[in-house]
């Protein structure tokens, strides 16, 4: 097993730390069928996908403000315990799944009345980084370096502080305008192919950290918590996309 640094993701779920005190079986050692697998693992995260992708279409409708509000404030939640309770994790990330599929099919029925096409063209970008990605990262193209570790962690939880601080601000009336879809100019949209880059990135992390769990015999519900982890960053990922094109198609 090659060593591996306790800096594993910018995604919160998907770090080292994760492996440590995991609940195993209490009948005895792990068997082969009992412990985490790659395959395994993408098995379930298509099963997620293809969850969210029916919740989705399902919310895909106009006045889906309902469907957004259940989907954000609802998957948080279950993200939330999803993280605390990893042994749930068989039951709350399908759960998840079909939640954010509610958000993201509400959230991109507005978007597809602003602008004809973005929505396919999103989903597709997003499959296209994920499988270009997950090729380079078996090719061995991208080391995953503790520099590479570092510099994308850092990236992230600074645009994390960005999402929260305009989160919190737009309830006094702050509003941080390179966020907006609408902002077509070239600083906008240089930010938010800052962030499609570096949620992309993050993709790199979330699979070398599934490695890790194969490697190390993790349990076998881990396989739903590594699918949860990179659903996570797939979400974010596509919102970001959305965003890009928007901003891009405003200058039309």
């Amino acid at each position: 097993m090659r060593t591996r640094s306790m800096l594993r993701s910018g995604n919160p779920s998907l770090n080292s730390k994760v492996f440590e005190n995991l609940e195993r079986p209490k009948n005895g050692p792990l068997l082969r069928d009992d412990v985490m697998t790659i395959q395994g693992t993408v098995d379930k995260t298509g099963i997620s996908l293809a969850l969210l992708i029916f919740a989705g279409y399902f919310a895909y409708v106009p006045n889906g403000l309902m469907f957004m509000i259940i989907g954000g404030l609802g998957g948080l939640i279950v993200a939330i315990v999803t993280i605390y309770k990893k042994t749930w994790a068989p039951i709350t990330v399908p759960l998840y799944a079909m939640l954010e599929g509610l958000l993201l099919g509400s959230i991109s029925y507005m978007y597809g009345q602003m602008y004809d096409g973005i929505v396919l063209n999103a989903v597709i970008l997003t499959v296209s980084i994920l499988i270009s990605l997950l090729f380079v990262y078996k090719s061995g193209y991208i080391k995953v370096t503790e520099n590479f570790k570092l510099g994308v962690a850092a990236a992230t939880g600074g645009i994390a502080l960005v999402y929260l601080f305009s989160f919190f601000g737009s309830f006094f009336g702050i509003n941080i305008s390179f966020l907006d879809p609408n902002n077509g100019s070239l600083m906008s949209i240089g930010i938010s192919l800052f962030i499609v880059i570096i949620a992309s990135l993050n993709l790199v992390m979330d699979f070398d950290f599934i490695e890790e769990g194969a490697e190390r015999g993790a349990p076998k519900y881990m396989e739903w918590y590594g699918a949860f982890g990179l659903l996570v960053t797939l979400v974010w990922l596509y919102l970001e996309i959305l965003r890009l094109l928007a901003k891009l198609n405003s200058r039309k």
